[in-house]
């Protein structure tokens, strides 16, 4: 009996397995990759070309990647009949060999699937979202200086509202849902006062979970701890300023995970304060110290001037030796910033921010925000990864229009591509397709996207012609 209905996996090569939720990456990996809807059928193709190029130019033959094509989106349809986006096939080959690459996929119609990019998430359990957002140098972008943007967005993506717990304002259902909560769930909480979901409201639930959080920002900080420097700074985004039991959560769940697993490596921005405060003052008093970390000391109630100053006492007992002296600079700064504030902040003062850590629908927003001050979509990839398997993915659509026509840009792809070389620990190779897709765009060797904002005008290369480009100037 066959393992696959209408694919047939390589002959050669090994699976990728997991233990630990570590890769352990055999020198042949078998790879399935989803070729995408679109142009996809032009980005692939191009992608594929420069990540063999590069291994091979790396390694010799040490290393390749054994490929293996799976189908979702609306090639699946034509294979495996009409509404079968996302067949069994496809995702018994994810499952059995790991990790997987895919172009962009169209959002079906009708179905029953809302979102396949979703639904793989989901499916694997890939609960974070890795968007690197960076500059490469001639890139077209509408800011002054978009190099000073750095940045490695860590976006939650399997809670939140995108787990698609809702229901129409007709549905029959949520009407007694709404009746349920206005007159037995808010009146019970005591803190909820006169508050009143309309009649005809459409509502949704959103599920944020300690554990949920807190596996989603451990990846954050152990990224963190392979950078240096500034660079070694994790920030907790969300909007608990209003939804408090959630967002709210999420930022005290990141705190409580940094300073109790991570509490030898990891600092939180009020401790440094603290803990500076001291190293320039050895003799400054507890108090003198809650003044200079809470500028509005003076006019708190005595009981809450005493929270912090014993904040002040415990901080001191509990990790002033080791990192004191200076030795928490070399640390992981663990901070929060207001959602709202952060849109400000990444073109204000990108170069205060390295890894942000925020949940679904922010890191939504902010991935693209970012990705718009770099030179947008097509230069932005994007990675799912949880514990037993990763899914490198190009982060913008199918943009039918230009399918066929050897004219897109495949950099999202390629730079996908990147982020799953690294993720293997291939980083040679790696570091070949970055030089050679950065000097690409230095030299003015770009696709009609990027060739029509720049000025002066430059004469634009095919998707292909791009991926030439880059191979000759690894």
């Amino acid at each position: 009996m066959t393992e696959f209905q209408k694919i047939t996996s390589p002959t050669r090569g090994r699976a990728i397995r997991f233990e630990n939720g570590q890769p352990i990456v055999p020198n042949d990996p078998i790879i399935p990759y989803i070729r995408g809807d679109g142009t996809g059928v032009d980005i692939w193709p191009a992608t594929q070309k420069v990540l063999d190029t590069a291994i091979s130019k790396a390694y010799g033959k040490e290393r390749q990647i054994e490929w293996f094509k799976v189908f979702a989106g609306d090639e699946a349809c034509e294979r495996y009949g009409t509404y079968q986006y996302l067949p069994e096939d496809t995702l018994k080959a994810i499952k059995k060999y790991g990790i997987a690459i895919k172009g962009p996929l169209t959002t079906p119609i009708g179905g029953g699937i809302r979102s396949l990019n979703v639904a793989l998430r989901q499916i694997f359990d890939l609960y974070s979202c890795v968007r690197p957002c960076r500059y490469y140098p001639g890139t077209p972008s509408p800011h002054k200086r978009p190099e000073d943007l750095d940045i490695i967005v860590y976006r939650e993506n399997t809670e939140d509202i995108y787990m698609g717990i809702e229901w129409d304002a007709s549905d029959e259902i949520g009407k007694e849902l709404i009746k349920h909560l206005n007159e037995n769930v808010i009146p019970s909480n005591g803190k909820l006062g006169n508050r009143e979901i309309p009649l005809g409201s459409g509502i949704g639930i959103k599920p944020v979970s300690k554990n949920g959080s807190q596996r989603h920002i451990r990846k954050a900080i152990q990224h963190a701890l392979r950078l240096s420097g500034k660079k070694r700074h994790v920030t907790l985004v969300h909007k608990g300023n209003i939804m408090k039991f959630t967002e709210g959560a999420f930022r005290d769940w990141g705190y409580e995970l940094a300073t109790n697993e991570f509490r030898d490596v990891c600092i939180t921005e009020r401790e440094s304060w603290i803990i500076s405060n001291v190293e320039k003052n050895s003799n400054i008093s507890i108090e003198n110290n809650a003044k200079m970390i809470d500028p509005g000391y003076e006019s708190l109630t005595e009981e809450k001037k005493k929270v912090i100053c014993e904040e002040i006492k415990y901080v001191l007992a509990a990790i002033g030796k080791t990192h004191g002296n200076g030795n928490w600079k070399n640390m992981i700064m663990v901070d929060d910033r207001i959602a709202d504030s952060i849109f400000q902040q990444i073109q204000t003062r990108p170069q205060e921010y390295s890894i942000i850590a925020t949940l679904n629908l922010n890191g939504d927003y902010i991935s693209d925000a970012a990705a718009a001050v770099v030179g947008g979509l097509g230069m932005a990839p994007g990675a799912n990864i949880g514990d037993k398997a990763a899914i490198f993915e190009a982060t913008h659509g199918t943009a039918p229009k230009h399918a066929g026509l050897d004219r897109i840009n495949p950099g999202s792809v390629i730079l996908s591509g990147v982020m799953m070389l690294e993720f293997l620990g291939w980083d040679e190779a790696a570091k070949l397709i970055t030089n050679g897709l950065s000097r690409s765009i230095s030299d003015k060797m770009v696709t009609y996207d990027l060739a029509r904002l720049m000025d002066p005008k430059v004469e634009a290369l095919s998707c292909s012609g791009f991926a030439n480009a880059v191979i000759d100037r690894f």
